[in-house]
């Protein structure tokens, strides 16, 4: 069979333009000669919908985008994700589904039987399970419909624990289907495909003996970034076909149909090594250019499906910001980027020529507004109030504050989406200003390490990132201890762990959930250990107020963790 794969990137609740960008791919892919096409899951409202689903006329609005893409059908299928009304009046209101449409009309419905509950999804709140997959009987072939979820149940993948009962994939191979499709948005974070590949979708082909094909979403939707990579692997589980990451493709692809024999799952102890490698940190060169890629896609998409066309950065001289700008840069266009220094009496002169630096590698128009004034106004206001206290982090603050409302100002007048600089190790233990560096419309790099903040300015400035390997990152700013500069002569290391020590406590402690005894347990210094750990737990009513940021790691803060800000557990 001649499949049509669209890899699309949908926006939610955008549903004409969802139908647009269906009809246009059907009508291309069918006109390559495929002779079944299969779209995204919930391609025709965007992942996730979350609560908009409860708008009264969400669902039937979304039931008549689908009449309207069933009637365009001819004699090529198309399988398109959708929402769907649960009539039975119990249970959740909805199902996540899969329409086979065909001849103008929707012949069939495959309902999604696992829905995750976990991490940034909800699925439980609004959809009930199928009790099982739908197999559609086409053109002499029998084919199994499920989606994402459905296929995550290989025996080594922890989430498997989370059902109960026969697994899709279990049931479908009592239905010797000829081929198995799954409809996904699978959002993606660091070293998730391999592991979808090699331990989800070809562990699935093998198991149920017939080829199968994978068909993901590609975008930035709020948080979430989806990279696409969908692919064909056959009976045997080895990859016929791929599309692109992080872009979208539509592709025709020939896949044989013929059923083999069922083979069982061997090796497991070979695979378990394999998978526990995958998933271990890295810095290799692929990884660093998914992570770049990744964030721009995310930044793009959030600005230019919220209206932005331009971005706003306060440059400092140091390296998270001239991260954010090279991710700016190349998600905007420079033309559309301004980057800001506004040096206090206590920045650095290097620190104000690295960012003047940086802009004229970039491209980007850049400006400068000196705050020495401004924050020396703020002192002479407040002087009478703090008469006898020793200057202390408040006046540290008021200069960030200062930053945050020149920035923010900046922003209103010029209709830019205001870009924050803080990287996941300085969001994890507060070493961040409210109401100051965090004021901003989008957390670009929130859900990055410092470390990998590091590595990822070293491959910006290598032959294999887009810069063709020229110095676009100045190598004073790499080079130099990071600093605030909200006091002469403060590095960030008079308060925190050298970066490699801290980031290794906090994946432990908040990507991993260990204790403080775990960690003391692996070599940690019980001192570093216990001082990190208070930071993260009292800095969580920052987090609360931050900016949303763009998820790449496997738990990120934000909607995926939900850690009450009044509590008293000590772990």
């Amino acid at each position: 069979m001649r499949l049509g794969l669209a890899q699309l990137n949908p926006t939610v609740g955008d549903l004409a333009g969802n139908c647009q960008k269906i009809l246009a791919a059907y009508a291309t892919l069918v006109a390559q000669g495929a002779e079944l096409v299969i779209f995204p899951e919930l391609a025709v409202c965007g992942y996730p919908p979350r609560d908009l689903l409860f708008k009264r006329r969400f669902v039937p609005d979304v039931a008549e985008t689908l009449a309207q893409i069933a009637a365009a059908t001819g004699a090529v299928p198309a399988i398109v994700g959708t929402v769907e009304l649960n009539p039975t009046g119990r249970g959740r209101p909805f199902y996540n589904s899969a329409a086979f449409c065909y001849r103008g009309a929707v012949v069939a419905v495959g309902r999604k039987c696992l829905l995750p509950t976990y991490d940034v999804f909800d699925e439980d709140r609004y959809f009930e399970p199928a009790t099982s997959p739908t197999v559609v009987d086409h053109a002499g072939h029998r084919i199994g419909l499920t989606i994402c979820e459905d296929i995550w149940t290989h025996p080594m993948i922890s989430t498997r624990r989370l059902y109960s009962g026969r697994m899709p994939i279990e049931q479908l191979a009592d239905q010797k289907c000829d081929l198995m499709v799954n409809l996904s948005a699978s959002p993606w974070h660091t070293a998730k495909d391999g592991v979808r590949q090699n331990f989800v979708v070809s562990e699935a082909a093998r198991s149920l003996g017939c080829p199968v094909a994978y068909i993901n979403a590609i975008g930035g939707n709020d948080e979430l970034i989806f990279d696409g990579r969908s692919h064909v692997v056959d009976a045997q589980g080895r990859v016929t076909a791929g599309l692109a990451a992080f872009a979208e493709e539509l592709r025709v692809v020939v896949v044989p149909l013929a059923h083999t024999s069922v083979s069982s799952a061997s090796g497991a102890v070979a695979q378990l090594s394999t998978l526990n490698s995958q998933l271990a940190p890295s810095f290799a060169p692929a990884e660093l250019g998914d992570i770049y890629h990744a964030l721009v896609l995310g930044l793009r998409d959030y600005a230019q499906k919220s209206g932005f066309k331009r971005a706003l950065i306060a440059l400092s001289g140091g390296i998270d910001s001239a991260i954010v700008a090279v991710l700016a840069a190349e998600a905007f266009g420079p033309e559309n980027v301004i980057g800001v220094s506004l040096p206090s009496s206590i920045s650095s002169q290097h620190s104000r020529d690295d960012a003047r630096i940086l802009a004229e590698n970039l491209g980007i128009r850049f400006e400068t507004i000196a705050i020495a004034d401004a924050v020396a106004a703020a002192e002479t206001a407040l002087g009478p109030l703090f008469a006898g206290r020793a200057p202390d982090v408040t006046e540290e603050n008021i200069q960030a504050r200062v930053r945050g409302v020149l920035m923010m100002a900046l922003s209103n007048k010029f209709g830019s989406l205001l870009l924050t600089t803080g990287n996941k190790s300085e969001m994890a233990v507060g070493y961040c200003t409210l109401y100051g560096d965090m004021c901003g419309g989008l957390a670009v790099i929130s859900d990055v390490f410092k470390t990998q903040i590091f590595a990822l300015a070293r491959w910006i400035n290598s032959p294999a990132a887009p810069g063709t390997g020229r110095e676009i990152i100045p190598l004073n700013t790499i080079q130099k201890p990071p600093s605030a500069e909200l006091r002469p002569g403060q590095v960030d290391q008079d308060s925190l762990p050298p970066y490699d020590i801290l980031d290794a406590i906090l994946k432990g402690y908040v990507e991993e959930g260990l204790s403080r005894r775990d960690l003391i347990a692996q070599g940690f210094a019980a001192p570093v250990v216990n001082d990190v750990v208070r930071k993260v737990d009292l800095n969580e009513y920052k987090r609360k107020q931050a900016a949303p940021g763009l998820k790449i790691t496997p738990l990120a803060f934000g909607v995926g963790r939900r850690i009450p800000i009044v509590q008293k557990y000590v772990s």
